[in-house]
């Protein structure tokens, strides 16, 4: 049960790195606005920030998972 779980834990601290290294930072409205990045169509902009929030709540249900798998582990050490 540890091993599944070691690897369980493995695989959705890879996922979580992963999901955040995809989402967008929050600078990018303002170095967007100072060099000019407002040419932009509004369902462009529109689809990027949909696709920013699907990526924080994937990426809020993995570390719920992560730290619980992470409870269950040093509970069963």
């Amino acid at each position: 049960m540890t091993l599944a779980l070691s690897i369980l834990h493995m695989l959705s601290a890879l996922f979580l790195i992963a999901v955040i290294l995809l989402q967008s930072g929050k600078s990018a409205g303002l170095s967007g606005a100072i060099t000019g990045g407002s040419s932009d169509t509004h369902m462009s902009r529109n689809k990027g920030k949909s696709f920013d929030k699907r990526l924080a709540r994937i990426t809020k249900w993995v570390a719920c998972v992560f730290a619980l798998i992470t409870l269950v582990i040093n509970l069963t050490i």
